[in-house]
């Protein structure tokens, strides 16, 4: 069962914005799109500062919409904020020490999607190291270590991190070595993981409920995204402009985490509107010429904009 409630108002516009996507973009098929949409109704539950305790954060009904929010694809980037929450975790417990240098890792890991930082970050959850191909038996031991974070978010016991995979790091050219033959000989092993997925862990950071109250406030100020045209001109790789900010008014607040290769793009946001209910939106789209097309996410946010209005 899914952590929010289907409404049959969402479920009307929720298809309404479908119909839309498909006209604006007939080449994009069905089954390379998927999306979760949360809208947060008056009392709204996040964004509180961690107001709430984890029981009431978990009680409010929240409504939401999700087509094809149970499949599995490969995230890029966004599997980033699965070892932010981590790596909080991992603090909070003191199972490894705070240092300067992880702080700047974990920092540019969100705030530029750096790929470097984010080996440094799942060395330290992990206790692996990237380098040659390893014997049988210590190797073994090796990828035993690189699924702890798998293991903690079982442990978790959400329905939704049931099928999801987070074991990999992320790369600019690829890997090699250990990290190669992890992957398996078709790649079997890639990270994985569904809009439901990250729907979830990204309501529970702006719930305030993801590891603590202070580490939730800490993740969401990496998650903050300006939409000043001065800052997205001076950042030509900034995570606004061709994904889900782009479609946003500037007026707008956004927090987001954004994942980008050669076949898919992706985004992960909460946004809040003026004088309107803010929501909670992931959507993943796949395809080698649809992840150069830097128009669908904007669109996809404009149609959300406009229904939020019209709720």
């Amino acid at each position: 069962m899914v952590f929010f409630r289907k409404d049959n108002t969402l479920e009307a516009v929720g298809d309404r914005l479908l119909a839309a996507v498909w006209a604006e973009f007939p080449g994009l098929a069905q089954n390379q799109l998927a999306l979760t949409w949360l809208v947060y109704d008056a009392p709204v539950p996040v964004n509180t500062g961690g107001a709430l305790s984890p029981d009431a954060f978990w009680s409010h009904a929240i409504r939401g919409f999700s087509y094809r929010g149970v499949e599995r694809i490969y995230p890029a980037s966004v599997v980033k904020l699965f070892y932010l929450v981590a790596i909080h975790e991992w603090l909070d417990k003191g199972m490894v020490p705070p240092s300067a240098e992880l702080e700047r890792a974990m920092r540019d890991m969100i705030v530029d999607s750096s790929n470097d930082a984010t080996g440094l970050v799942v060395d330290v959850l992990t206790g692996t190291t990237s380098g040659p191909e390893l014997p049988p038996a210590p190797f073994e031991t090796w990828k035993q270590q690189r699924n702890l974070v798998n293991r903690y978010l079982r442990s978790l016991q959400w329905t939704e991190l049931e099928t999801i995979n987070v074991n990999q790091k992320t790369w600019c050219d690829g890997p090699y070595g250990r990290e190669r033959a992890f992957l398996g000989e078709t790649m079997g092993n890639r990270n994985m993981l569904t809009t439901d997925a990250v729907a979830r862990l990204l309501h529970s950071i702006i719930g305030g409920v993801a590891v603590s109250a202070q580490a939730s406030q800490s993740m969401m100020t990496l998650l903050r995204r300006s939409l000043a045209p001065a800052d997205l001109a001076a950042d030509p790789e900034n995570q606004v402009t061709g994904f889900l900010g782009g479609g946003l008014p500037p007026e707008s607040k956004l927090w987001s985490k954004a994942g980008l290769m050669s076949r898919v793009r992706h985004d992960s946001a909460y946004v809040e509107l003026p004088n309107q209910p803010p929501y909670l939106l992931v959507v993943f789209t796949e395809g080698k010429s649809h992840s150069q097309n830097a128009a669908i996410l904007p669109f996809i946010s404009r149609q959300i904009v406009e229904s939020i209005a019209a709720l």
